[in-house]
Order: structure tokens, then C-alpha cells, then sequence
């Protein structure tokens, strides 16, 4: 397919666009609400769901430095050690990559990433802020040369001015990346302004051969909306998370998603397996997805942490409380 093809088939959604690739989170963004104690029987569900369900990447978590993070505190998906992988996966017969994610500043990439041809992980993803971009190419050009498929997960874009943004995009368009993803981390973009931070990220990236990513929060529940929103735009791949599972407010469902794309490969019926066996259960233990408070930390672009609190606190239900503390009552 050439690309007058490629250009006419975005911005119609429509469009059957085979280069489209969906990379479900859910052990990596849903391990942020319990530590990522995850037992290895939900872990391999999740997998198993995935490769039946077409998805083409599954990230298993982070690769968490344990010099900063307790391994008492903290379960194996934190650290995604080879070994911990392995278990799930074996050497992974399936189709579906795998990825994990590599946090500036907060792991041991030079150590704890191993050679591609001694991991059956795929591709690295460096998660940064706009001010750790120098380390975050660091870290790209570590995989990079190490053999893996490399993104980088610009954090917090909707606090990030726009010559900030302009200028680490440029930096990593003349980086080894892959991949550069768009990501609202607070859930505070609305769907127009992502169809605009989407084409800017593609007129930087797109000409030195980048692909553009997104990822998506729900605290307005938006979340599966900006994301189609970012792949009519022209990005290709997308996260997402089975159930909306992720800190918080969650993120994009991955069952929405796979419905949504009009590609014959995806089966949205093992997913929803996966919810009634295993996520379901898991909601009287740890929440997620829309609440009112995640709604106010969106509205007002901060981060989730002050709701995630008060969902935790004793008055959990006081709406009107939380938004006179975080906006003041009239």
C-alpha cells in the first residue's frame, strides 16, 4: 500500500488500516493499584485472553529498580524479571509481542535489561516526563542497541508547553524510538485537542519514519473516545486495558477498542471471559474506573493521586467535600 493510500484511508473510521496495532496494559497500568501483587493464575488468564483475543503486544509491567523498590512491597510484575516472565509465557509460541516499561529514573535499565537474544521480551517502553527526554534517549538507545522495538511514553502532555513539546519531539525523532506515544496521564484532554496534539506529534515524527502512539485515562470518560479520536488522526498504535483496568480512573477498555477496529484477527469473547472469571472478582478487592472525584482531578488537569486518597479515605462519597477542597465553595 502506498502512501496516497495510507494518508486517505486516516480520518475515516471506517477504514480497515492493517498497520494499526493495539498493545493491552492492563498488568502494567492495573498494577499501580495493588503494588502488581498479582497471582501468576490472573496474569496467564490475561495473556491467555489476549493472544485469543488478536491483541499484537501485552506489557507485563515495569522494570522497577529494586535499589528503589522493595521486593517485600512490591510483586513480581513490578520488576518483570526474566524468569518471572518465562513462567507465564514460556518462550511465548504466540504471535502476540511483549513489552515492559522502563520508568527515567527509576530503574537499572543498563543492568536489568538483558540482550534481546537472551529475553523473550520484544520492546522496551521508556516512560518520562517532558525534562528527563535526555535520559529517556539514553534508554531508548540502550534497547535499540541491545535488539528490542523501542517507544518512548511522554507522561503528563497536558502540562507540557508547546515549545517544551516541540522540542523533545524533535530530539526524539532523530533517536533510534520507534515509537513516541501521546499520553493523558491525568484524563483531561478533550477529544479535539487530541486530533491536534496527534497530527502535531505526526508532522515532528512521521518525517524520520516515527510511528505515533496513544494512551489514554478516563477520568472524563473519554477514554475510549480520545483514542479512536488519536487513530482517525493517524496514530497506529494504541493502548488499552482489558476492563478499563488502571489506576484511578482507569483507562481505554480494550473490549471497546477491539470493537470498534475493523480488523477481522480481533475476538472481543475471550476478553469478556477474562472480565467475568477474573476481573470481576477483583473489583471487591481494589477499584477502578470512573468516579466523581476523577472527574474533578480531570476537569481541573492535576493528577489523580489527591482523588485516589480521598477514595480511600473515610467519607469516600463526600463529591461536594472534594470539590470544595480541590476548586474552594462559593
Amino acid at each position: 500500500m502506498g502512501p496516497e493510500k495510507k494518508e486517505a484511508k486516516k480520518g475515516k473510521w471506517v477504514a480497515y488500516r492493517p498497520e494499526v496495532k493495539v498493545l493491552d496494559c492492563t498488568i502494567r497500568d492495573g498494577g499501580l493499584i495493588n503494588n502488581h501483587q498479582f497471582t501468576d493464575e490472573f496474569v496467564r488468564a490475561v495473556y491467555e485472553a489476549n493472544v485469543a483475543a488478536g491483541v499484537d503486544y501485552m506489557e507485563f509491567g515495569y522494570k522497577g529498580s529494586k535499589r528503589i523498590f522493595d521486593s517485600k512491597e512490591f510483586g513480581d510484575w513490578k520488576f518483570c524479571d526474566e524468569e518471572a516472565i518465562r513462567r507465564i509465557v514460556g518462550d511465548n509460541p504466540a504471535e502476540m509481542k511483549l513489552s515492559v516499561m522502563a520508568d527515567a529514573e527509576r530503574c537499572d535499565y543498563k543492568e536489568d535489561i538483558l540482550p534481546k537474544s537472551e529475553s523473550v521480551i520484544d520492546m522496551i517502553r521508556v516512560a518520562c516526563y517532558i525534562h528527563q527526554i535526555p535520559i529517556a534517549i539514553e534508554m531508548v538507545e540502550d534497547a535499540n542497541t541491545k535488539g528490542y522495538e523501542t517507544c518512548c511514553n511522554i507522561m503528563a502532555a497536558s502540562t507540557v508547553h508547546e515549545n517544551d513539546l516541540r522540542e523533545g519531539l524533535e530530539a526524539l525523532a532523530d533517536s533510534p524510538v520507534d515509537v513516541v506515544y501521546l499520553v493523558d496521564s491525568f484524563g483531561s484532554f478533550y477529544s479535539e485537542e487530541i486530533r491536534e496534539l496527534t497530527k502535531r506529534y505526526l508532522k515532528i515524527l512521521s518525517a524520520k519514519g516515527k510511528e505515533v502512539g496513544i494512551h489514554m485515562h478516563n477520568n472524563q470518560q473519554l477514554g475510549f473516545a480520545n483514542t479512536i479520536e488519536g487513530m482517525i488522526s493517524g496514530a497506529n498504535y494504541l493502548d488499552a486495558t482489558i476492563n478499563g483496568m488502571g489506576r484511578g480512573a482507569g483507562n481505554c477498555p480494550l473490549e471497546l477498542l477491539l470493537g470498534f477496529l475493523h480488523n477481522p484477527k480481533f475476538n472481543v469473547r475471550p476478553l469478556l471471559k477474562c472480565i467475568q472469571d477474573q476481573c470481576l472478582p477483583l473489583q471487591s478487592e481494589m477499584e477502578w474506573g470512573y468516579q466523581l472525584p476523577y472527574m474533578v482531578t480531570g476537569l481541573l488537569n492535576q493528577h489523580p493521586r489527591t482523588a485516589i486518597k480521598m477514595r480511600a479515605g473515610e467519607t469516600p462519597d463526600d463529591y461536594v467535600g472534594f470539590w470544595d477542597q480541590m476548586v474552594g465553595s462559593d
